[in-house]
């Protein structure tokens, strides 16, 4: 630091002459060097700092004078009394003998100090120093001039920088506009254009963020490629894949018109199978009759029923007879019965109903089903017509319902949409009652049964509930269960004391073929036959049998008249007739279960049920007609 006004003060006193011998101004130049961290050293300037000054006073005025007759007055004090204070320093150094810089030697060869007189000497002495001064001057100013010219490489080394940021400020805006990645790198060239003390720092974060840039640049270029590469391959791909679907779409125009033709095709098919299934149930009689023998409590087989094994339609009773007169031995009688199907002791509640399940079908066809369960007191219709909760028990009704609702779901895939609707009803000492009633005792409404103008048989009041799906149907067949009136008698702990009606109404719609369908499946328990003597029935007991007793005889009234085609059939003769004039009037396909009891003490009732099953299996009825528009 010590350094610079040396080398200041001497550019201030010679300012005249290098500013002729150079022709430019020192003074910027000057203030170009004391921002230089690292000016230059002259090596005059630190000797004659470090001199001290000479006590000759007299000789000072002469010098002044000799120097100025030069022209550089000036500039010859100054280095003077570096000289002076250089030659001090060196006699003190060699123990007081000064030494002659540039005088005359003595006679000997030694250096001597020159004598006070010898005022030439000394202003030869004088000029020389002078001269010498002068040339470290002008190499001073010699340096002067070249730190001016490292300063002007400088400005512009600093304007090519400024240049250069300006350059990188918008290649980092661009890099902004394509890379979010960067969005700091603007923040960051503020903080450099408000404080330029941490520009190098800063440029070098911008090179390296450049760098990465570039990096990343280098990377996206490949990934560009990569993706072209793809993309090509994706639209040959979509080319070939464009080709495909129009080739696909002539084929599904294809297949459309295949499936329009299959479905017209399956349409006729399906309106072929209702037409051949129908005539083949009608082939096999509009009422049919199914005989089904109860196994015994304990087991085993009866000996008075007989089941041949290679004849799935006959059964024979045999009684053996005493002789009246004792001289002949006992006789034996048989009376053998056909009808459509016999089911024996073993047989399951599968195949039971796998024989009437063509049958039920008829129902979603548009026609009227009926079947109903006939039989003494603890002959087994219930449990036919209705089973147990288990899979494998299930009655007639529940596996009729479950086959209703999913040939239902088979058929919707054919344009068809069903409706059903479900009403319960019991015929109990000759009155009707609601199964679906949930409401007080005391205002149960009253029933009747009325004829609508297109032979529909209806009941006033009735609960009809529109159902959806298997398990709806169930639920109500529970609920009626529990509203049924059932008693126990000498014949059976738990006897229905009534008959059970399940109605379920069926409405079909092919809204694409403008075809519709109505029909009725009628499921029926009636109440057991039996004989006072046997039942011991007492009281209400006996009221319920005899009620019973009279409508299924006039039911048997019924199928007389029609079997021997009489003008007048009695149907208004019982509610249950009434009821069920639909069923056996000629506009169903009816099938009844006769149900008989296998023990012994039996024999009597169960040849009553089977004449009068015969009997039904005899009658002949007008040929059933769908319901379809």
């Amino acid at each position: 630091m010590s350094r610079l006004p040396v080398i200041s003060s001497k550019r201030v006193l010679t300012s005249s002459s290098s500013s002729s011998e150079n022709g430019q101004d020192v003074a910027p130049a000057s203030k170009k060097i004391r921002k230089d961290p690292e000016p230059f050293k002259p090596h005059a300037a630190a000797t004659i700092m470090g001199c001290k000054r000479p006590p000759v006073a007299s000789t000072r005025a002469p010098v002044s004078k000799s120097v100025r007759g030069v022209g550089a007055a000036t500039v010859a004090v100054g280095p003077s009394r570096g000289v002076l204070k250089q030659s001090v320093a060196s006699t003190a150094a060699k123990g007081g003998n000064i030494k002659q810089t540039s005088g005359t030697k003595a006679g000997g060869g030694g250096t001597t100090r020159r004598h006070a007189w010898d005022l030439k000497g000394k202003v030869s002495d004088m000029e020389d120093k002078i001269r010498n001064y002068q040339t470290k001057f002008k190499s001073v100013n010699q340096e002067n001039d070249a730190l001016k010219g490292t300063m002007i490489q400088n400005k512009l080394k600093v304007a090519e920088v400024e240049k250069e940021l300006e350059r990188q400020r918008s290649q980092i805006s661009e890099y902004e506009k394509e890379l979010q990645t960067l969005s700091g790198v603007r923040d960051e060239l503020e903080k450099v254009s408000r404080d330029k003390s941490t520009l190098q720092i800063e440029l070098s974060n911008l090179e390296g963020k450049y760098r990465v840039c570039e990096t990343v640049r280098d990377s996206q270029a490949t990934e560009l490629e990569t993706l072209k590469m793809k993309l090509s391959v994706q639209e040959s791909t979509l080319a070939r894949l464009q080709v495909t679907i129009r080739d696909r779409e002539d084929m599904v125009s294809s297949l459309k018109e295949t499936v329009a033709l299959q479905k017209d095709e399956l349409h006729a098919g399906e309106m072929e199978r209702r037409r051949l299934h129908n005539t083949i149930q009608e082939l096999k009689g509009n009422i049919r009759v199914f005989c089904r023998v109860r196994p015994l409590v304990d087991g085993g087989l009866s000996k008075h029923i007989q089941l041949p094994a290679s004849d799935i339609t006959t059964i024979t009773l045999a009684k053996t007879e005493e002789s009246h007169t004792g001289k002949t031995a006992e006789t034996q009688k048989n009376y053998n019965f056909n009808f459509d199907r016999v089911f024996g002791p073993m047989a399951s509640q599968q195949e039971v109903f796998e024989e009437i399940s063509l049958l039920v079908q008829s129902a979603l066809d548009g026609y009227n089903v009926c079947c109903f369960a006939y039989g003494q007191t603890g002959s087994g219709k219930t449990y036919t017509m209705e089973g147990d909760e288990y899979e494998k028990t299930r009655g007639v009704i529940p596996r009729a319902v479950q086959q209703i609702f999913r040939a239902a779901e088979k058929l919707g895939a054919q344009g068809w949409e069903f409706t059903f609707t479900a009403s319960f009803v019991e015929i109990y000492n000759e009155t009707l009652r609601d199964l679906l009633y949930t409401g007080k005792a005391s205002k149960r409404p009253e029933h009747e049964i009325r004829k609508s103008t297109n032979n529909e048989v209806k009941i006033t009041n009735l609960t009809y509930e529109s159902v959806s799906s298997e398990d709806q149907v169930l639920g109500l067949i529970a609920l009626a269960n529990q509203n049924r009136s059932t008693a126990q008698t000498a014949q059976n702990d738990r006897s229905s004391r009534s008959h059970s009606v399940f109605q379920l109404d069926i409405e079909g719609v092919n809204a694409g073929r403008d075809v519709k369908c109505k029909s009725t499946l009628c499921l029926v328990d009636l109440a057991g036959s039996e004989r006072m003597m046997k039942s011991q029935s007492q009281g209400e007991r006996f009221k319920e049998m005899t009620a019973i007793n009279g409508s299924l005889s006039n039911l048997g009234i019924v199928i007389s008249a029609l079997a021997n085609k009489e003008s007048y059939v009695p149907y208004r003769n019982s509610k249950l007739t009434y009821l069920l004039q639909s069923c056996l009037g000629g506009n169903s396909k009816t099938l009844m279960f006769v149900n008989i009891a296998p023990e012994p003490d039996s024999f009597g009732e169960t040849l009553n049920s089977l004449r009068f099953a015969s009997k039904v299996n005899d009658c002949v009825i007008g040929t059933a007609s769908a319901n379809r528009k």
